[in-house]
């Protein structure tokens, strides 16, 4: 048995919803990993940096032998595949992939904190983690659907499930 791991995909550039639906895909295809559920695709403003396109946004469970480090180097890797840069923070992407939780580690180096410490603050997040995991528990945070009710005023539109 593996470590039961969260990833947050996102992205606003170049055809945004096959991004996301790409990377889903290829979240099957990383070593030692597998794909065990994925949430519906959401629309959401853009947080930080307005002036942007909106991002389409998702969460999947995974199956993975890899360390916390190793899938975020994977996640990185593949980021650079679709084309990621880093102009600014918050800037326009066309695909972020984040390690939101890996079991019920909370743990904190250089370039990798889990939970991701955003999290529990982004309905973009947490909508579609708890479509899979409804009664998730964010290590250090508390109750997942609890977070949520502090999100109440931001804009999410959910737009259907991701294709098989």
């Amino acid at each position: 048995m593996g470590h039961i791991a969260y990833v947050g995909l996102g992205s606003n550039l170049a055809d945004p919803v096959a991004q996301v639906v790409q990377a889903l895909e290829a979240l099957d295809t990383l070593p030692q990993t597998r794909l065990l559920k994925k949430s519906s695709l959401y629309r959401s403003a853009p947080v930080g940096y307005l002036d942007q396109p909106d991002f389409i946004n998702a969460v999947a469970q995974v199956d993975t032998e890899l360390s916390p480090r190793a899938l975020l180097d994977a996640l990185l890797a593949l980021e650079l595949e679709c084309g990621r840069t880093r102009e600014f923070q918050n800037a326009p992407r066309t695909l972020d992939l984040d390690v939101l939780m890996y079991d019920d580690l909370v743990h904190h180096e250089h370039g990798l904190t889990v939970p991701h410490p955003q999290m529990h603050l982004r309905a973009f997040v947490l909508q579609p983690l708890l479509e899979i995991a409804p009664d998730c528990i964010i290590p250090g945070v508390g109750v997942a659907a609890i977070a949520m009710t502090a999100c109440t005023g931001q804009q999410l539109e959910r737009m259907g499930n991701a294709p098989k």
